[in-house]
């Protein structure tokens, strides 16, 4: 089938490789536009299939060309696309950016992340704009075991984990590399960041999270925090070797 246009709103760490999501021009009733997770037909996606022909690995806000073979939902994973990675690269076909980027993300908030969100989901993918949200990072420095994590508060669909002081993982690769880049300038082994103090950081006048459900562990597909987008966007720069 002819390559999809795919608008990557996630660009995220898992245990064995990386992960990918993003908008495609297709219209959704309460996403707006369907979301797409692209994945291999074995194993997980590593960062060389996400990686352009100039070798480039794709970034958040790119808008790109991915090669969707066949829809395999697997739910509540209903996203899930099997991709060709391997004769039909990803390319980069243009960016969204300023504001622009800026309107996209308003326009497009979830109208029912309960769907996602709620005891039973029905799908595992969303664009949200919190009330408040506040983040933590945090480094061991014995075991340098590395922990990003955000929570926050979601009119009309709470969730136990998110609203908590703790928070839920994020796995967004450019948020874990801000918190790194933080760490280090403060010299510090922990970070915690209400609200007010978060936005001040960042310099930023909003922020939109898109959440996502992990594959199921213990029973349980757990929410993360698989995307951040602020406005304006935050600057990170991601080291590939230290995810």
């Amino acid at each position: 089938m002819p390559a999809e246009e795919v608008l990557i709103m996630a660009m995220t760490r898992m245990l064995s490789g990386v992960c990918t999501a993003g908008l495609s021009l297709h219209p959704h009733p309460s996403s707006h536009l369907a979301w797409v997770r692209p994945v291999k037909e074995h194993g997980s996606l590593l960062l060389g299939d996400l990686t352009d022909a100039e070798g480039r690995v794709i970034q958040c806000s790119d808008v790109v060309a991915l090669n969707l073979i066949r829809h395999r939902p697997h739910p509540p994973h209903a996203e899930d696309w099997t991709s060709d990675f391997i004769f039909h690269r990803p390319r980069l076909l243009r960016r969204l950016e300023g504001e622009k980027r800026a309107r996209f993300l308003t326009g497009h908030v979830d109208k029912a992340p309960q769907e996602v969100l709620g005891p039973q989901p029905s799908r595992s993918l969303c664009l949200v704009r919190p009330e408040r949200c506040w983040a933590s990072f945090t480094l061991d420095p014995h075991s340098l075991k590395y922990e990003a994590r955000i929570g926050f508060t979601l009119d009309g669909a709470p969730h136990q984990r998110a609203n908590s002081a703790r928070g839920i993982p994020v796995t967004d690769l450019k948020w874990r590399a801000l918190g790194r880049h933080w760490l280090e300038d403060d010299g510090a082994e922990k970070i915690s960041l209400d609200e007010a103090r978060l936005q001040k950081r960042l310099g930023a006048q909003d922020t939109f999270l898109a959440l996502g459900l992990g594959r199921s562990y213990r029973g349980e597909s757990w929410l993360l925090v698989i995307g951040v987008h602020t406005v304006p966007d935050y600057q990170a720069e991601i080291d590939y070797t230290q995810l």
